[in-house]
């Protein structure tokens, strides 16, 4: 039996939810039929565009730029602060209707999710009526649309969802792969990203088509392990299961806007010593260790940069992870002011363990890790800042 996957996404998620809360709430205008935006507080310098609607689309205005340049392409923008809360409210009332017609749901996303449909025929009849009768009561019971790819793979189904926007059913069973994705650029292929989409441009593959027609052995010579990947979706080929529950955190980050640009390595120290704290805390609630640390600097003419290091030795203590963000953060600072200091542990494991050198100290992180646990288990009863890392006090008071 051919399985039947069901990819359901929320088109223009931020943007729709704050506009349906805006009219419950006795609002008039409808925000999506305006120049308007979803933008970060301005007063707490995060005044970036996060999500737009079609008209400031159709004007010039993109995800990620500046509001101060957004409100330049239109002259009465209507801007709405982003609201977390809100938007989690509104994820999970969409995610309990698709509830409705299957267990087996992936939360992909905040406004995306994978559905296994298969074997559900004779209880829901046509998997093309099901997805619109979905799309509908999604709409009617909730006030936004969504879009539904269907197809026989999780990757076939994310490529349907995303051929014509907005409130559409799309499908890519494998027998409609060559007519509907082979013409496509490689660079709306699922997971190319710019980089691979780039060399591959260069390679002269140029579409979908080309892709699956490549030579694997090629892609593996120049993208390793991702090379066969691509291969494998561009014809439609995805083993992967819906998985019921959401994957475990790759990652753990936080980021902050400053309230005025840093213009020297101390003050960028001191923002890193509070990162590491933060992130440290959260890695230890989750008892694992990371592997890699990145680093994110945002300069005052919102230019981006990000540097990353592969630990030979996984770590959870603040010190050691402030330790390796420093040395990021001195070989990647070219000087200019920065606006948002942003770090970030990856590659996580259950375990620890310790590979020294004749210049190292033996077992230097292990006993951080021991120091850091029993001032976590001493500031979770009497309270936060009953201990305080000696040097964050020194950084505090300095």
């Amino acid at each position: 039996m051919d399985r039947i996957i069901f990819h359901v996404d929320v088109n223009n998620a931020f943007l729709s939810w704050s506009a349906v809360e805006m009219l419950k709430n006795g609002s008039k205008l409808d925000i999506r039929d305006i120049p308007s935006v979803v933008a970060g507080d301005e007063k707490e310098r995060r005044g970036v565009v996060v999500a737009k609607s079609m008209p400031a689309k159709k004007a010039g205005i993109k995800s990620g730029e500046p509001l101060y340049l957004a409100r330049r392409k239109v002259d009465k923008l209507y801007v709405v602060n982003s609201k977390k809360e809100q938007y989690i409210k509104y994820s999970n009332a969409f995610y309990n209707i698709l509830c409705k017609y299957t267990p087996i749901i992936e939360r992909y996303s905040i406004d995306e999710c994978f559905m296994d449909m298969t074997g559900t025929k004779r209880l829901f009849g046509d998997p093309i009526k099901l997805a619109y009768k979905i799309k509908d009561e999604i709409f009617n019971t909730l006030g936004f649309t969504v879009n539904v790819g269907i197809g026989n793979t999780k990757v076939c189904a994310k490529m349907a969802s995303d051929f014509e926007k907005p409130n559409k059913v799309h499908t890519l069973f494998k027998d409609e792969v060559k007519d509907k994705m082979w013409p496509l650029l490689v660079d709306d292929l699922f997971m190319v990203g710019k980089s691979s989409s780039k060399k591959l441009h260069e390679l002269n593959i140029n579409t979908i088509g080309d892709l699956a027609c490549a030579d694997e052995n090629l892609l593996t010579k120049h993208f390793k392990s991702m090379g066969k990947m691509m291969h494998d979706y561009a014809n439609g080929i995805d083993d992967s299961s819906v998985i019921k529950k959401a994957p475990k955190n790759k990652g753990i980050g936080n980021s902050t806007t400053l309230r005025e640009d840093a213009i020297d390595i101390a003050s960028l120290k001191k923002v890193l010593r509070k990162l590491s704290d933060m992130v440290g805390i959260r890695l230890r609630e989750e008892e694992k260790y990371a592997s890699v640390i990145s680093v994110q600097l945002r300069n005052n003419n919102f230019f981006n940069y990000q540097h990353q290091k592969k630990l030979v030795n996984p770590v959870s203590s603040n010190e050691d992870i402030y330790e390796n963000a420093c040395n990021l953060l001195e070989s990647m600072w070219q000087g200019d002011p920065i606006r948002l200091v942003g770090l970030r542990v990856s590659d996580l494991t259950d375990n620890t363990y310790e590979q020294v050198s004749l210049f190292d100290e033996v077992g230097k992180s292990n006993k951080r890790n021991k120091v850091q646990k029993a001032l976590d288990s001493i500031n979770k009863k009497y309270g936060n800042d009953t201990i305080k890392s000696a040097a964050l006090y020194k950084d505090e008071n300095s």
